[in-house]
């Protein structure tokens, strides 16, 4: 199957990341102490401080995104409840940087972000296929092969079940 890879990819590519934007960040906020120089008259230890904090904030944020990823990888389970808003939330972001990528960095830059947006969205997609009609796995399938011991009475349907053969499908005029 491709969902744990993608899952697995997923988290290396959020932690990555995470210490990739920490370390930027990190790496801009010594800049601006070592220049120190004001912007539109503000302090430039303050600008340095809130760039060191913004980018530990942030990478912190894709690090937990990639522990989620990590989580999903080890468990083969879909994310569910706060994982699943964790990790559809860095797909919006990844989203967003991608267009502002695009226009200040360059292709290169927006296609990365596309790449791991990509990424992020096919681990969401392939766990919800679980269970699905079609995939394989019926949703309502008891847990011993499908049998609940009852036995279906001659000519009827079985007991304390469902009819076997659908209803008629509905025709039009």
């Amino acid at each position: 199957m491709v969902r744990r890879p993608v899952a697995w990819l997923v988290a290396v590519v959020l932690f990555v990341e995470g210490l990739g934007i920490a370390a930027l960040q990190w790496f801009l906020g010594v800049v601006v102490d070592r220049q120190d120089m004001s912007l539109a008259g503000l302090d430039p230890d303050v600008m340095s401080l809130s760039s060191k904090i913004g980018g530990l904030v942030f990478g912190a944020y894709f690090a937990l995104c990639g522990l989620v990823a990590l989580l999903v990888a080890l468990r083969d389970r879909a994310p569910a409840g706060f994982g699943r808003i964790l990790l559809i939330s860095a797909a919006v972001v990844h989203a967003l940087l991608g267009a502002f990528a695009w226009g200040l960095v360059g292709w290169t830059a927006f296609l990365f972000m596309v790449g791991v947006l990509g990424l992020i969205v096919l681990l969401l997609m392939t766990y919800d296929a679980q269970g699905a009609p079609g995939s394989g796995e019926p949703a309502d399938a008891a847990p011993d092969g499908g049998t609940d011991g009852d036995s279906a009475p001659a000519g009827g349907p079985p007991a304390g079940g469902s009819p076997v053969t659908p209803p008629p499908a509905p025709t039009t005029p």
